[in-house]
């Protein structure tokens, strides 16, 4: 496993991180995964040189369940048998409206309110059984919020007390710089955003704009949800409750096929498989810190973690995957309270 510096942090993380949003399952979101399968990857993960792991309050939330936060409670008993050195741990703080991503023109009273941030992570504290955590990052942000000062002063007093090192800003879907003036107050060090060879995007403002101001850059979603691992069909059936049906949706499917028809033509001497390929494109940015795929399974740990080798696309394949890029809306029928908001930024 290779490390590089999570920007002006100067956390050393592992190019490969471990994204534990469906290590727990988490009901209308993500089904199937078995605890003990989940357990054993994340000891696999560690085992392997991995050191950043990601997770938030919300992960396996049930409502029903109020005090239960599944997936911290997971990466906690892990960090209990493991023990907590040299791991970094990431989690997030949800919106108290449960809006995601961020509405333009919601007062942040009603997303981040001060007492909000400090209960949510006094629970992080609890369910990960730590003293504090490494990297606490807003689940969903609008950089009006900026203009607001609660906020930057229940953080401050959070990191003063000792409970948080660091801050960052998880970017709503598809904005990756709906942030950038959270990031000029000084008090946020880190970005999560989604990154792919479909969502290529953020190479051209919040890449540079990150390099300039050291910031550290997780990239997210990096297979797509599945659509860049060849395992996503136009006859792929979801298991029930699982959200990918709808991320999928319409001919979503169909036209999956005909864009990954197109990259396995790519594949050969660089990258022997299309999961080899999706997850060496952000690997190929200086920029990026980080790349966090989600991983419930054993096998699935050890074929991400190869690919931390050092060996970057050549300029000549990264040239052929700009073409491949696939920008498109998650959110194909926004409700006329959304007609304004630029999901796709331009």
């Amino acid at each position: 496993m290779r490390y590089r510096r999570l920007g002006k942090t100067g956390l050393q993380v592992s190019e490969i991180g471990f994204g534990t949003w469906m290590i727990a399952n988490n009901r209308n979101l993500w089904t199937g995964a078995d605890l003990d399968e989940s357990l054993l990857s994340l000891h696999k993960f560690a085992e392997l040189g991995g050191n950043y792991v990601d997770t938030a309050w919300l992960y396996g939330y049930d409502p029903a369940f109020p005090d239960r936060h599944p997936s911290e409670e997971l990466v906690g008993k892990f960090l209990r048998e493991h023990g907590r050195e040299g791991i970094v741990v990431g989690t997030k703080i949800p919106a108290k409206n449960r809006v995601m991503p961020a509405r333009r023109g919601t007062p942040i009273e009603d997303v981040f309110p001060d007492d909000h941030i400090t209960g949510c992570v006094e629970d992080s504290l609890r369910s990960l059984g730590v003293d504090v955590i490494d990297l606490v990052q807003f689940h969903v942000w609008q950089d009006e919020f900026t203009l607001q000062d609660g906020w930057k002063q229940t953080i401050t007093k959070l990191t003063e007390e000792g409970k948080v090192k660091y801050w960052g800003i998880s970017a709503n879907d598809y904005q990756p710089t709906n942030c950038v003036q959270a990031l000029a107050t000084g008090l946020i060090s880190t970005v999560q955003f989604i990154f792919n060879i479909f969502h290529q995007r953020p190479t051209e403002k919040l890449l540079p704009f990150a390099a300039q101001h050291d910031i550290g850059l997780i990239a997210r979603v990096v297979f797509d949800e599945g659509g860049l691992t060849g395992n996503v069909t136009a006859q792929t059936v979801s298991a029930d409750g699982d959200f990918r049906p709808m991320y999928f949706s319409g001919d979503r499917l169909a036209q999956l096929d005909e864009h990954v028809r197109g990259l396995t033509s790519l594949l050969g001497e660089e990258a022997r498989s299309l999961p080899e390929l999706a997850l060496r494109f952000p690997l190929s940015f200086d920029e990026v810190s980080t790349a966090i795929p989600g991983m419930r399974k054993v096998r699935h740990v050890v074929s991400n973690v190869a690919v931390s080798d050092g060996r970057a696309l050549s300029q000549e394949l990264m040239a052929h995957l700009e073409a491949h890029a696939w920008e498109r809306n998650f959110y194909p029928n926004p409700d006329p309270a959304l007609a304004d908001t630029n999901f796709m930024e331009t």
